[in-house]
């Protein structure tokens, strides 16, 4: 029996942030998908990967950023992809989330860094109230930047289950990116790849049973 509905933030609740790197790249003359290509490359050790734990703060992260590309032929420098990373509110995703939180126990598991405004990195204060809003309709927010563990790392969603007081078989996650689904399946999660929201508000309704898709809550 299902008795917690877990969520990514950006590419679930906003709109993916590769979105922007691909008008990044095209607007900078970049190979198609050089962004994604230099995060996948040794990705728990690369620039991102630590700045995600916090291991490096944003000054080293912009400089260990642009040595990773400039390697890789294409100098970006790490301040500039900082400010791609907020999304829009997806306002259906929002509802569906208000849905879930007064039926079940809710949290959001985010890979963040310390940038921006909040867990969203937000690019203004407007937009960093917007995101508290949606924030504060969580049980727990765990953060990768303040945990210092990073999806796809099991410890992470072994946390999220901790502090809701649930066996991981007794969960559902929601999440853009099928490299973060693979542990939590193994744990025993039911999962939902997140790339068409009416899609997976359609699967989210079947497992929890209520009624989502192009309604209010």
């Amino acid at each position: 029996m299902i008795k917690a509905v877990l969520w990514d933030f950006g590419g679930v609740l906003t709109s993916s942030p590769f979105e922007a790197f691909a008008r990044y790249e095209h607007e900078k003359g970049l190979p198609k998908n050089f962004l994604r290509s230099i995060n996948a490359t040794n990705p728990d050790a690369n620039a991102w990967a630590r700045f995600e734990r916090n291991d490096i703060d944003l000054e080293a992260f912009d400089k260990a950023f642009e040595d990773e590309t400039t390697a890789a032929g294409h100098p970006v420098p790490g301040r500039e992809i900082i400010a791609l990373l907020a999304g829009n509110v997806r306002p259906e995703m929002v509802a569906a989330l208000k849905r879930c939180a007064a039926n079940f126990k809710t949290a959001c598991i985010t890979n963040n860094v310390n940038a921006g405004e909040g867990v969203g990195m937000a690019r203004s204060l407007e937009q960093a109230q917007e995101v508290e809003q949606i924030l504060a309709l969580f049980d727990e927010v765990i953060e990768s930047s303040k945990a210092g563990v990073r999806k796809p790392d099991p410890k992470i969603y072994q946390m999220a289950c901790e502090v809701l007081q649930i066996d991981p078989t007794e969960a559902v996650y929601l999440d853009d990116l099928g490299i973060n689904l693979k542990p939590a399946k193994a744990m025993g999660m039911q999962t939902i790849k997140v790339s068409d929201p009416a899609v997976a508000l359609e699967e989210l309704e079947a497992v929890t049973g209520l009624s989502l898709k192009d309604r209010g809550a």
